[in-house]
């Protein structure tokens, strides 16, 4: 076979894999058309994660993209909206009136007038509660404790406050007041006679106390940890938006990150958090290959340090970054421990934090990026499996169900994208501070 009937036949087969993940998406849609057909716990319904919300953001892109109706994109967000929203305390950016509002400014960044009472009100809402949120860190600051991880992470804290306003509201006093306490977060911090890094919490990962986690962690990850906040801190920068200590506190981040980083034979990667211990002993435990996730892992890390990389025009730490996704992409054992198909922490998360890291990089890794992308989309769809077969399975599981961040709206959603390479029609994905 000559060089040429391979490539020719390279493309052939990433073109089949593309039609294969956007058919499996369709059929994710047509099986999730009525919102009068998927039952949800009470709790789930206002949640961006699990219920509602995160499935209107499936319609309302394939609306935008002109592959649906957008009247099933409404009776989605009028399912959503059915009941009273949660706002206050018992809120935050993935339940209650912000995540409606996330779905509903973007269905309105593409229909010119829609939603605007109701977006002005979940707006004035949300921004109120960052303020809250934000007196009670700095209070909480001042008086030497330490944070819990839904003070500041992505899905529950003031970092996915930010990434809201960063969209909604990106020249207000309450964005720059989220960026200011990030920068305070950084800023190490003295407890029990230790210096710890700003972010460290006194529980385990799940946010309660942990045998296991003697002394608390510090959370590396996108979704609860550092790397949301790095990711938001450049993503703001990217637009403009620099506060007083605003590199500086980049730069926390990042030491903190080289210093913990590993190589682990395929391509660097970071653990998870770092405990008490091993920060005592100032390196991690040696640990075993793990999943390159968005919300924990080498992937969603990874497009962080681009990110922040891009911001502070640092080319080399960008390459580095970039070869350290591919890397973990192409690693037979990391990709062995991603066990199923989700946005959250399977394939389909790998493949879109691939297609928006691909979009920013240097010419030198770009393609390589692109061309991890068809296994992983062979990974959640194998070409010849049955779209609709395999959408009644997702839609139907019994622990992940329709939702966006575990279930089937967030797998098509990320389908989209990776299999047609090009970028989003809509902001859903900033949710996840990957864009």
């Amino acid at each position: 076979m000559t060089a040429r009937t391979a490539r020719t036949a390279r493309t052939a087969r990433t073109a089949r894999t593309a039609q294969t993940a956007l058919g499996l998406a369709d059929a994710v849609a047509e099986h999730l058309a009525d919102p009068g057909s998927v039952s949800l716990p009470t709790a789930h319904r206002q949640h961006l994660a699990l219920g509602l919300p995160g499935v209107a953001l499936l319609h309302i892109e394939r609306a935008a993209a002109g592959l649906g109706p957008w009247q099933r994109a409404h009776e989605w967000l009028a399912a959503a909206s059915r009941e009273p929203l949660t706002c206050g305390p018992d809120s935050h950016p993935f339940y209650g009136a912000p995540a409606l509002a996330h779905a509903l400014a973007c269905a309105a960044d593409h229909l010119p007038g829609a939603y605007r009472r109701a977006l002005v009100t979940l707006d004035r809402q949300t921004a109120a509660d960052a303020s809250r949120r934000i007196d009670a860190a700095h209070r909480r600051i001042d008086t030497g404790r330490l944070p819990a991880l839904a003070e500041f992470d992505t899905v529950r804290g003031l970092t996915g406050y930010g990434a809201h306003l960063l969209r909604r509201a990106p020249d207000s006093f309450v964005l720059r007041a989220v960026l200011d306490y990030c920068v305070r977060l950084t800023q190490p911090i003295t407890h029990g006679g230790e210096t710890l890094p700003g972010w460290w919490t006194p529980t385990g990962p799940s946010g309660r106390s942990d045998e296991g986690f003697p002394g608390g962690h510090a959370n590396s990850g996108m979704a609860h940890g550092i790397g949301g906040v790095l990711a938001l801190l450049a993503l703001a920068a990217r637009h403009g938006i620099l506060v007083a200590g605003h590199a500086e506190a980049a730069g926390r981040i990042l030491a903190w990150l080289d210093h913990w980083q590993e190589d682990t034979g395929g391509g660097p990667a970071w653990p998870y958090w770092v405990t008490r211990p091993e920060l005592r002993a100032g390196r991690p435990v040696p640990f075993a290959p793990r999943r390159p996730s968005w919300c924990y892992g080498t992937a969603g890390l990874a497009r962080a340090l681009q990110l922040a990389s891009l911001a502070l025009g640092d080319t080399r730490r960008r390459l580095a970054a970039e070869n350290a996704l591919v890397a973990a992409l192409t690693d037979p054992a990391q990709l062995n421990a991603t066990t199923d198909k989700a946005l959250c922490h399977g394939f389909a998360g790998l493949a879109h934090v691939a297609a928006r890291a691909a979009d920013d990089a240097h010419p030198s890794t770009a393609g390589r990026l692109r061309a991890a992308i068809p296994a992983l989309l062979a990974a959640v769809h194998p070409p010849g499996a049955d779209p609709a077969h395999t959408a009644t399975a997702l839609v139907q599981h019994q622990e992940y169900g329709p939702g966006l961040l575990d279930g089937a709206a967030g797998i098509a959603l990320a389908l989209l994208s990776s299999g047609v390479a090009e970028p989003p029609r809509t902001a859903w994905d900033t949710c996840l501070l990957v864009a």
